[in-house]
């Protein structure tokens, strides 16, 4: 293993440090809320981060996430690389390569996946998808839907298409998320709550509902919405695409979750050390510095196993086992490092307008978002037992 970064990935990472350090204020960030920070946005994409992700490979794409979660900054770049470009570029046909990564590289089209597959959608023989997804991220920003059917099979949905809309979540996510719907009825009810990728914070456009119209609404009832099948249409159904793009979102955020403990316990020591009790820091403490050990301990293995998985996507080595290994750690040790760090901010550490509290939003809903980690745990020993030791 070498986990050395090229000078291209070192460049990448110290120009995302500084704009995501430069950018992301506590000020800018409580302005934005669960939305997205345009500006900063425009940023990335205009300082061609988005677009280097191509070249510099998953785990530069990772090394960007960590950046990215030091700052918590609200910004759609986890979901659209690794939905969008990354997904586009590995499976999808030159045509689609030629017309789709352009606009996702400039920042343009804004990409997320409906993800994983678990029988909330289906398609018939004509690409017609119907369902929804109760949870995707950055749904309200983006032009692009990657979505999984429920035979493993990827198809891109562009949310402004007729039988596509959003529906608000409950949920204390610090993104924009938002439920998928994949029917043509619900979408007109719904008035035009779709989100629309080209106008990133911009007014929503809503259109007439139908009403009373029962007899127009069984009509439409289960119309669902058009898909485009990524890659050729033969391979629409079949496992390997998906388990990739799954494999390799799941590295992605592990990335992005090495990023947010970082910065969590980064807050956490610099609280310590100027908070003093009884006149001395709370840092010397020994049950503070064995607290804030162990989060470093966990904050390590959460970055060393994305890094692994990675490194060995972009070699070429087989990588499912070591994905879910990372995600295991980003789940269960995440959770565990920002708890320590809004713990050891004592009393401060219950404010809700505290940055720390930013931090651990992230992390509990990173630890949840592609399955907690019992379930990356059960799938884990499952794919070990199916394929043997390597």
């Amino acid at each position: 293993m070498d986990f050395v970064p090229t000078e291209e990935q070192v460049a990448a990472q110290g120009l995302a440090a500084r704009i995501f350090g430069d950018l992301s204020t506590h000020e800018r960030l409580a302005g934005a809320g669960t939305g997205t920070d345009a500006e900063l946005w425009k940023e990335l994409c205009a300082a061609g981060l988005t677009a280097a992700v191509e070249e510099i490979g998953l785990l530069g794409l990772v090394l960007l996430l960590e950046e990215q979660g030091r700052t918590t900054a609200q910004v759609p770049f986890a979901a659209s690389c690794v939905y969008g470009l990354l997904a586009v570029a590995s499976h999808g046909t030159d045509e689609q390569r030629d017309r789709l990564l352009p606009p996702l590289r400039d920042g343009t089209a804004v990409a997320t996946g409906a993800f994983p597959a678990r029988g909330g959608t289906r398609a018939d023989g004509e690409g017609r998808l119907s369902g929804s997804v109760p949870y995707v991220p950055w749904l309200r920003d983006a032009s692009l839907v990657l979505v999984a059917d429920s035979d493993r099979g990827l198809w891109i949905v562009r949310t402004g298409d007729p039988g596509v809309a959003t529906e608000p979540v409950e949920t204390t996510a610090p993104w924009s998320a938002a439920r998928l719907v994949l029917d043509r009825a619900r979408a007109e009810r719904l008035g035009g709550e779709r989100a629309r990728g080209d106008r990133l914070g911009g007014e929503r456009a809503r259109g007439k509902g139908l009403g009373g119209d029962r007899a127009a609404e069984e009509r439409l009832r289960g119309a669902g919405a058009y898909g485009e099948p990524l890659g050729q249409v033969e391979n629409v159904g079949r496992a390997g695409a998906y388990e990739q793009v799954l494999a390799a979102s799941r590295i992605a955020f592990a990335g992005l979750q090495a990023g947010v403990c970082a910065g969590s316990l980064a807050r956490a020591v610099a609280h310590t050390n100027t908070r003093e009790q009884f006149g001395r820091p709370l840092s010397t403490k020994q049950a503070v510095l064995l607290r804030a050990a162990d989060a470093h301990m966990d904050t390590e293995a959460i970055r060393v196993t994305a890094y692994e998985a990675a490194w060995r996507h972009d070699t070429g080595l087989p990588y499912g086992p070591q994905a879910l290994t990372a995600a295991w750690w980003a789940s269960e040790a995440g959770k565990r490092v920002v708890h320590a760090g809004q713990h050891l901010h004592g009393g401060t550490g219950a404010d809700l307008d505290h940055p720390v509290h930013r931090h651990f939003l992230w992390g509990r809903q990173l630890d949840a978002y592609l399955g907690c980690g019992s379930e990356v745990l059960q799938e884990l020993g499952q794919s070990l037992v199916k394929e043997g030791p390597e």
